[in-house]
């Protein structure tokens, strides 16, 4: 599947996420309000720590939170799914291939060497870790190259999304969890990787909510609660 490309887009950032956010506010639902505004607030205090990729990394994540997660409910899908329905819909609503662009134009080479970091891979630490069942972490790593070529060479953006997130999932529990030392040369390369492509990412995805405000985002963990 081939798709058109622009190049001309401008770059966004949180003040020109925030110039519209306040511009068309008064037509967003509530939820999607909350989400938008909570989510540039961390783009912004993201952007401010540009010589620190680690804390920078995690900032875009708590903003990639803001934007995607949603009250689930009784709802019984794990993370995986959630991220493929997320990630489906913005590719559906983004028009001007924004995201497709980043992906296949501006940040291959990083986005392969994410989708290739065994460190970054779920089952590796499950089986340095004790967990039974995950000997065969290497063939599950080769199985997962498997697919993402098969998806890169049908320019399957919403699957490499899905497996691109599920690498940082990881390395965002190495930060958050402690699993990592701050600012440290032996997981250096993904955390700047990982920083660089969802920095680029996240003010899209904000500015494809915005876009979009007639769609039932879902209702955030957290409401403001008077």
């Amino acid at each position: 599947m081939t798709q058109a490309t622009t190049t001309n887009a401008p770059v966004l950032d949180a003040a020109s996420l925030k110039t519209k956010q306040r511009a068309l506010r008064e037509g967003f639902k509530p939820a999607l309000a909350l989400r938008v505004h909570r989510a540039i607030s961390w783009l912004g205090r993201a952007e401010a720590a540009e010589d620190d990729h680690d804390l920078r990394f995690i900032l875009l994540w708590v903003g990639f939170n803001a934007a995607y997660a949603r009250d689930i409910g009784l709802e019984t899908a794990g993370e995986r799914e959630r991220f493929a329905a997320f990630f489906n819909r913005l590719v559906k609503f983004d028009k001007t291939n924004r995201i497709y662009n980043g992906i296949w134009k501006r940040f291959p080479h990083e986005i392969r060497l994410l989708l290739d970091n065994r460190y970054v891979f779920a089952p590796f630490w499950a089986h340095h870790n004790g967990y039974v069942g995950f000997d065969d972490w290497e063939a599950r790593l080769s199985r997962s190259k498997q697919a993402i070529g098969a998806a890169m060479a049908r320019q399957d953006t919403p699957t490499i999304l899905s497996i691109l997130f599920d690498r940082l999932y990881v390395l965002r529990n190495q930060l958050v969890h402690g699993g990592a030392t701050w600012s440290s040369s032996v997981n250096r390369h993904q955390v700047n990787d990982g920083s660089a492509v969802l920095s680029w990412l996240l003010p899209i995805f904000i500015d494809l909510l915005m876009d979009n405000p007639d769609y039932e985002w879902g209702k955030p963990f957290y409401p403001v609660v008077e």
